[in-house]
Parts: structure tokens; C-alpha cells; sequence
């Protein structure tokens, strides 16, 4: 089976339901509930999810968010060393260079994101939502 690190980009895509990002990503996590696949999240999109939910919705649809996608996904291990490792990354986004190292340390196959260009020096295979749901 398929395990892949899901972007915050995409997560909150489907939370907030953003056009016109929200269909690739719906059908991700309509995909994710079949089981087709197994997901992780670095540990900074919950609370990504949580912080940006609240601004644009209210602390209650924030904090619904977060239980539900916590219910879906598995966060990825997250420690000194891969902090560390980002920091030497060439990504122009600390965030995205974060993500990869989660990603790697967990041994996972893919990044599934928008912004494949923010991950040309990757080290793992990066799908847009479309690639990915293709794959599947």
C-alpha cells in the first residue's frame, strides 16, 4: 500500500474547501476513508489546520477540523534531527523542507502537494493531486 505525506496545502484545500483546489483534494480524502492508500501530516499541519480554520471559520469548526483529519492520518515522526536536516536543505520554504524530512524519516513513498516547485531538490517522489489520484 501506497504511504504518502499529504502537504498542509492540500489539507487545508479540503478543510476550507478552497476553489479551485477543493475537488482534487475531496477526492483524496474521499480515497483516504476507502483506505486506498495510507496518510501522513507533518506535525505542524495540525496545527496549521487548527490556526487557519480559526481565522477564517470560528474555534469550533477549528477544532472539528483538526479531530477529523487526526481520525484519517497518522502524523509523521518529528524530531531534532530532521529540524536539523531541513535547516540544510536548498527549499526556499523551511515549512516544505520540514515536510520533506518528516517524509523521508518515515520512509514514505511520496509528498503529495500543489507546489511541486517548492520540492525540485527532493530526494522522494512529489505528486500534484491529480498525479496522485492517477496513481491510484
Amino acid at each position: 500500500m501506497m504511504r504518502v505525506l499529504i502537504d498542509t496545502n492540500i489539507v487545508l484545500d479540503f478543510v476550507l474547501a478552497r476553489q479551485p483546489f477543493f475537488t482534487e483534494a475531496d477526492q483524496i480524502f474521499f480515497r483516504l476513508r476507502k483506505k486506498e492508500f495510507e496518510a501522513f501530516v507533518s506535525a505542524i499541519t495540525p496545527i496549521n489546520v487548527f490556526y487557519t480554520t480559526r481565522k477564517e471559520t470560528d474555534k469550533a469548526t477549528a477544532f472539528t477540523a483538526v479531530d477529523e483529519l487526526l481520525k484519517l492520518v497518522e502524523i509523521a515522526r518529528s524530531d531534532n534531527r530532521i529540524y536539523k536536516n531541513a535547516l540544510s536543505l536548498n527549499f526556499k520554504d523551511y515549512e516544505d523542507a520540514v515536510q520533506h524530512e518528516c517524509a523521508v524519516a518515515e520512509n514514505l513513498d511520496a509528498i503529495v502537494t500543489r507546489n511541486a516547485k517548492d520540492y525540485q531538490n527532493a530526494s522522494i517522489r512529489i505528486y500534484s493531486p491529480a498525479e496522485f489520484l492517477q496513481t491510484l
